[in-house]
C-alpha cells in the first residue's frame, strides 16, 4: 500500500487541494482531503508531495519510439524507448507502427501481441499504415502504400490476436469504408488520418465506425470556408476523439485552444514520438526513411537546408501537459484531462484515465513547472 498525501490533486476536470490518494497493489482503493490520510495508512509507505500536482498517469495513444530507439525494431527497442516515456510520466502506451510490408506489419503486430500479454503497462499496437493517402504521406514510404483488401485485414487481424488497438487509414481509398466496417466491427478504433478525404467522406467515415482523428490538421486537408475538410467534420462529432501534436511546431497554440474551445473533453494529446525523443539531434530513420532532426524538430531530409516534411516528433507528454497550460493557456483540469481521461476514454478503457477508488494505481507527481517529481503504475514507484 502507498499513500501520496498534501497533494493538488487533479482528476476527473476538477482539483482538489490538500488531498490524498491511497493504493492498494495495483488500485486506487481510497482519496480524500486533509490529515484522514494518517487513519488509511499509518504504518505503509507514505508519501509527502507537499502540495505538488498529483495526477492520473498519462496515456500516449499514438508514439513511434524514444531513446533513440523506435517501436518497430523488436523487443530490445521497444523496452528501451518505452523507458523513456515512463520516466516522463507516461504510464501505459500504444505502441504505434509505420507503414511497412503487410507481412511485415503482421510480424511486428504479432511481437507487440506477446508484450502486450506479458506487461499491462503496453496497451497494444496501433497502425499507422498502409492504407494511406500517397499525396498527405508525410514519413512514410510511398511504394508501401496500398488500398485495403479483406485478404490484408484479415492478415493483421490475426497476426495481432486481438491486441490491435488503433488503425488509422485514409477512407477515400478504394475498399477504404470496408476496412472502416471490418477493423470497428473487430473492436478496433479506426483513426482517419493521412488523407486527402474532404468534409463528406469523413462523415461517411464516422458513420461506418471510426471514432478518432490522427493528429488534427497534420496531412490532411485543412479549413475551407467551402471545403470544411475533416477536422470541421470531427468537431460536429460528440463520438470522435481528435488527436493533437502540441509541441509548438505541428499545431499553434491558438489553433490547439480552439480545438479544446470547440471539442471540450475530446481532444487528446498524442506525442507521435520517434526514436529521437528523450534524445539528441541528429540522424535517425522512421520507417526507412533519413531523418535529420535539429533544435528538436524532425524532418525528412530532402536536400535542402531547412528539411522537408515534419517526421514525427521530439515530444514527451509531460512537455505536452506543460505547453497546454503555459503556451495554449488551458486551465490545469482541461489540460490533465487531455493526457489521462481523453486518451482512456478514446479507446474505452474504462479501468484508466482517473484516481478515483477502483480505478488503477497509475500516478503522476508533478512540480508546480510540470516536471515529473514521481510516477507510479499500477502502484509500484517507476521514479
Amino acid at each position: 500500500m502507498t499513500v501520496i498525501h498534501s497533494t493538488r490533486l487533479v482528476t476527473d476536470a476538477q482539483v482538489t487541494e490538500n488531498a490524498w490518494v491511497q493504493m492498494t497493489d495495483a488500485v486506487v482503493t481510497a482519496t480524500g482531503a486533509g490529515d484522514d490520510w494518517r487513519r488509511a495508512a499509518p504504518d505503509d509507505d507514505v508519501v509527502d508531495a507537499a502540495g505538488a500536482w498529483l495526477t492520473p498517469g498519462f496515456i500516449d495513444i499514438h508514439g513511434h519510439g524514444g531513446g533513440a530507439a523506435a517501436y518497430d525494431d523488436g523487443p530490445e527497442a521497444i523496452a528501451t524507448a518505452v523507458a523513456v516515456h515512463r520516466a516522463h510520466g507516461t504510464t501505459r502506451s500504444v505502441l504505434s507502427l509505420v507503414t511497412a510490408s503487410v507481412a511485415d506489419l503482421a510480424q511486428r503486430a504479432a511481437m507487440i501481441a506477446e508484450l502486450t500479454a506479458s506487461d499491462p503497462l503496453i496497451l497494444g499496437s496501433h497502425l499507422e499504415g498502409p492504407f494511406l493517402d500517397v499525396g498527405h504521406k508525410g514519413a512514410h514510404t510511398a511504394d508501401l502504400l496500398v488500398a485495403p483488401t479483406r485478404n490484408d485485414i484479415e492478415t493483421l487481424l490475426s497476426a495481432a490476436g486481438g491486441s490491435l488497438r488503433q488503425i488509422t487509414l485514409a477512407p477515400e481509398l478504394s475498399g477504404g469504408l470496408d476496412a472502416v466496417r471490418a477493423f470497428s466491427d473487430a473492436g478496433v478504433r479506426v483513426a482517419v488520418g493521412h488523407t486527402d478525404a474532404d468534409y463528406e467522406t469523413t462523415l461517411a467515415a464516422f458513420d461506418a465506425g471510426a471514432t478518432l482523428l490522427t493528429h488534427a490538421f497534420n496531412a490532411m486537408n485543412g479549413i475551407h470556408h467551402r471545403a470544411p475538410g475533416p477536422v470541421i467534420a470531427t468537431l460536429g462529432r460528440d463520438d470522435v476523439t481528435l488527436e493533437v501534436i502540441n509541441d509548438g511546431t505541428h499545431v499553434h497554440a491558438d489553433v490547439v485552444r480552439m480545438l479544446f474551445g470547440e471539442a471540450p473533453g475530446r481532444v487528446a494529446l498524442i506525442t507521435d514520438a520517434m526514436a529521437a525523443a528523450g534524445a539528441a539531434d541528429g540522424a535517425y530513420t522512421l520507417g526507412g526513411l533519413d531523418v535529420t532532426v535539429r533544435n528538436g524538430v524532425a524532418r525528412l531530409d530532402d536536400g535542402s537546408e531547412a528539411g522537408g516534411s515534419i517526421a514525427g516528433s521530439t515530444l514527451l507528454l509531460d512537455e505536452a501537459l506543460r505547453r497546454a497550460v503555459t503556451d495554449v493557456r488551458l486551465p490545469i483540469e482541461q489540460a490533465v484531462d487531455a493526457v489521462t481521461g481523453a486518451p482512456a476514454r478514446a479507446l474505452g478503457l474504462s479501468e484508466l484515465g482517473s484516481l478515483r477508488p477502483g480505478f488503477a494505481a497509475d500516478a503522476v507527481l508533478l512540480s508546480p513547472e510540470f516536471d515529473v517529481l514521481g510516477v507510479w503504475a499500477e502502484g509500484n514507484r517507476l521514479r
